[in-house]
């Protein structure tokens, strides 16, 4: 088969090599354009640009993916199958292209947590398990025919940035599994159905935001499940404090909610509905993540 791959993070990159390390030909590669960043606004390439130029693979980079100079392109490169992972949403034209299809990884058990933050909200949401899916895509996002899935724990202290770190390689293998599987004429997914109303939105600031009325089960998987990124917050003192690192104590109190009880070296909790948060990895605005001791050091409680 003649692949193409259509991806942009560190995320798809795993998958790409791994289907490169299989034998499948990779023909061509679709990604993000350019972007300044850093210091210096430099123009960085996508991780997966830089792989596939490692590779010497041809790379497509279009601004607009109606873009006819694109489309001309990409039927240029004959691809019998394309293959999506954490990339923009495709027209009709560009998914309808190849023979065999387009299939996409999604970082969840479809048809749970369709949408652009799966492995957020399952952790967000108190899950005890996730995974990945391969799907052939259609007009409607997420809801393809089901190809194959492969599940994965979610433990009690997992937080988002190792659930995508373990998704990352489980999809690897998935979707390698899933070109066999149609390379030998399984072309015909299941069909997903609508049992479940769990979705997983983009995230953005205002869900990041710790809510101290909440109860401490729900803080502490919002902690987690924003740590690395974007990372849940609060402020103390009127700064604002991410935090990237927590326990649930569940311990009876009188406190109005949002107390903060510290020794002032080695601890600092944050009265919740139903017990004690405490903070273990924090960073202030316009300082560096540290430890709850590091942080002590220069907090001065107020009287």
């Amino acid at each position: 088969m003649r692949i193409v791959f259509l991806g942009t993070p560190d995320f798809a990159v795993a998958s790409l090599a791994a289907i490169i390390e299989e034998g499948f030909e990779v023909v061509g590669v679709v990604t993000a354009p350019d972007k300044p960043a850093g210091r210096g606004m430099q123009l960085q390439q996508s991780p997966v640009k830089q792989y596939a130029v490692s590779k010497g693979i041809q790379v497509l980079q279009p601004i607009r993916l109606k873009d006819p100079v694109f489309i001309e392109e990409l039927r240029n490169l004959n691809a019998d199958l394309q293959v999506v992972i954490a990339f923009r949403m495709l027209p009709e034209v560009v998914w309808q292209m190849p023979k065999l299809g387009t299939i996409n990884l999604h970082a969840s058990l479809l048809p749970d947590y369709r949408g652009a933050a799966p492995i957020n909200w399952a952790i967000i949401n108190g899950e005890k398990e996730s995974g990945v899916c391969t799907f052939f895509l259609k007009h409607e996002i997420d809801t393809g025919d089901i190809l194959l899935k492969a599940k994965t724990t979610i433990l009690p202290n997992t937080n988002a940035g190792e659930l995508h770190d373990t998704l990352m390689e489980l999809g690897a293998k998935t979707i390698v599994t899933s070109l066999k599987l149609i390379e030998d004429g399984k072309t015909n997914g299941s069909p997903q159905g609508n049992e479940s109303i769990k979705i997983a939105p983009k995230i953005f600031k205002s869900h990041c935001e710790i809510k101290w009325d909440q109860t401490g089960e729900n803080i502490y998987n919002l902690i987690r499940g924003m740590s690395p990124y974007p990372a849940a917050y609060t402020h103390i003192q009127e700064k604002m404090v991410k935090v990237f690192k927590a326990n649930f104590l569940a311990q009876a109190h009188q406190q109005q909610i949002g107390t903060i009880d510290t020794d002032g070296k080695t601890y600092l909790h944050i009265a919740s509905s139903n017990g004690w948060i405490s903070l273990l990895e924090v960073q202030q605005e316009s300082k560096k993540r540290m430890s709850i001791e590091e942080f002590l050091r220069g907090f001065k409680r107020q009287a």
